[in-house]
């Protein structure tokens, strides 16, 4: 899927969002892989903005963080 540029900072914030709250948790990209059900090679590409997660990504990675999904999308709605 192809990231649409009037989204770019939005999708790098939940990036960011990801990697600060897996980071906090003490957990690698492949630790928090595999709780999610997901490669660690979509983690990586979701926290560096280089592919655009699902709902059911970002609902898989919230529940192996045991945060609500809406933590992900901090600081991001006010650019939809």
């Amino acid at each position: 899927m192809a990231i649409e540029m009037k989204f770019y900072k939005n999708y790098v914030e939940i990036g960011l969002n990801i990697l600060r709250y897996r980071k906090e948790r003490g957990l690698t990209q492949m630790q928090l892989a595999e709780l999610a059900g997901l490669s660690r090679n979509h983690i990586q590409k979701v926290e560096t903005a280089a592919a655009v997660p699902s709902l059911s990504a970002l609902m898989q990675i919230a529940k192996a963080l045991d945060i609500p999904v809406s933590r992900l999308l901090e600081h991001t709605s006010s650019s939809f």
